[in-house]
């Protein structure tokens, strides 16, 4: 090894050369230390080589009447200085990464550059020869020519430097730059990325954003605004309006206490009035689930107060027909029923109210009797650990009390009035031969059963609880 070191010297600096790129390939970005290590000390090893064999970057190359020796000797001083800027380059990245996280790309890149240039020049002059001055008049020139032809490739450049130093927005941010919503995945030189909610990419140049109107969703942090909009009759009447909404308001719990949310009028005119339900939630993901739920639930209190979205054609409810019977219209269990057998339960069912913070049901009590959910938001309390918590919220066209019709046993929830409720109420008696008779119904309630005594055992049940770590290093560090 050694000999081959001494009898070919400069064969053996081509090949750290090509070790170096090998390796930078191959060794994972989770060892950059390792690559970091491992650069610096074939560096090192490539410039002993070099200055033992007399090559001395700073002068230009020896053996002037050894043509293809003194052209292989240049190439191996330039690519000395290449060599080194790279190197360079790498290790103040390092640093950067380390202070300023991600942010510090573009500067890192720029700074990169500059490296880069200054070891061209040096090259130039030393290896080569060459006049500096020149070199740099001539370049000062093309420099010039070239800055016009990508004025705005420049222009990006410049605004990336000023949207990294102001940091309007930064990675993992949800922004929206010109109607353009992502959430940021990469700010380099020339562009912003943003992965949309559709999954695709959006580029966004520098110059662009810097000059746009920017809406960051993330700031302040763990709060994102969320709105619903309305149109209903400008008949009806904007008290019960605003009522039927508060109530479907307080009856998602996805929606934060602290800013409150609130309902409010936007607009107003013959051809009917908007009302505007907005709030905040905790993530970004959450908004277009508590989107589509707000307006489902808004969608059912209006109906339950009797007032319907604003269409084209609105279908209203028949003056003729009971309260009791369209909700089992709306009911998704009893929809099923035939004219007459709606009209047989309508008539079979008794309003009950009860008023805010009164319990409806009690976890463990076997219901003789089921509920059907006319207007109001219904709590739901599961106990964990012997402490309750709010496990769910229900609304008008929901039931409760099925598993004491279905099995005689019960749920292990609390089922208490949030807001002012009325609900109807169906006796065990009358309704089990009906389930009987009606085996479509009967399976659709067993299913809501099995499917929230699924619910309550995933809420309730204990989570592992992780074991300390033990072992000779555990041991240590608690001495230390």
């Amino acid at each position: 090894m050694l000999s081959l070191l001494t009898d070919h010297p400069l064969f053996c600096a081509l090949i750290l050369i090509l070790v170096d790129l090998g390796l930078w390939r191959l060794i994972s970005a989770h060892g950059s230390a390792w690559k970091l290590l491992v650069r610096v000390l074939i560096f090192a090893l490539f410039s002993i080589l070099l200055f033992n064999e007399g090559l001395n970057p700073m002068e230009p190359a020896p053996w002037a009447d050894n043509v293809p020796l003194h052209l292989a000797a240049t190439g191996l001083q330039i690519g000395w200085w290449l060599f080194g800027a790279r190197t360079l380059t790498v290790l103040i990245g390092a640093v950067m990464m380390q202070r300023v996280g991600h942010t510090g790309r573009l500067l890192q890149d720029l700074l990169g550059a500059v490296i880069f240039l200054i070891a061209i020049i040096a090259a130039l002059a030393y290896v080569l020869d060459l006049p500096v001055k020149g070199v740099l008049a001539t370049s000062g020139a093309l420099a010039i020519i070239v800055g016009l032809a990508l004025q705005s490739t420049l222009s990006d450049v410049f605004s990336g430097i000023v949207l990294n130093t102001t940091k309007p927005y930064q990675l993992d941010d949800w922004i929206s730059i010109d109607g353009t919503e992502g959430r940021v995945t990469d700010i380099d030189w020339r562009a912003t990325r943003l992965q949309t909610s559709q999954g695709s990419m959006a580029v966004i140049p520098n110059s662009l954003a810097a000059k746009a109107k920017i809406i960051n969703f993330s700031r302040p942090s763990n709060m994102f605004g969320v709105a619903v909009s309305v149109q209903v009759s400008p008949h009806a009447r904007p008290s019960s309006v605003i009522d039927a909404l508060e109530r479907a308001m307080q009856g998602c719990r996805q929606l934060l206490e602290s800013p409150a949310p609130s309902v409010a009028l936007k607009s107003s005119n013959s051809a009917g009035a908007e009302y505007e339900i907005s709030g905040f939630v905790a993530s970004m993901s959450e908004k277009r689930v508590v989107r589509n739920q707000l307006f489902d639930l808004a969608y059912r209190h209006l109906q339950a107060s009797g007032v319907n979205l604003l269409s084209s054609d609105e279908p209203g409810v028949p003056s003729n027909l009971s309260r009791p019977r369209a909700l089992l219209d709306s009911s998704p269990i009893f929809s099923t029923l035939r004219q007459e057998e709606k009209e047989t339960f309508s008539q079979n069912m008794t309003l009950q109210t009860f008023r805010a913070g009164e319990t409806i049901l009690a976890g463990g009590e076997v219901s003789d009797h089921l509920f059907i959910i006319e207007s109001g938001v219904v709590s739901v309390t599961l106990k964990r650990h012997g402490a309750p918590f709010e496990s769910g919220r229900m609304g008008p066209g929901e039931v409760i009390g099925e598993a004491g019709i279905l099995s005689d046993t019960s749920l292990p929830a609390d089922f208490s009035a949030k807001t002012f409720c009325a609900l109807y109420r169906i006796e065990k008696s009358y309704l089990k031969p009906c389930l009987d008779a009606r085996h479509d119904i009967n399976d659709a309630m067993q299913a809501l059963l099995d499917f929230r005594l699924h619910k309550a055992q995933s809420l309730t049940e204990e989570t592992p609880v992780a074991l300390p770590k033990k072992g000779f290093l555990q041991w240590l560090r608690n001495r230390v």
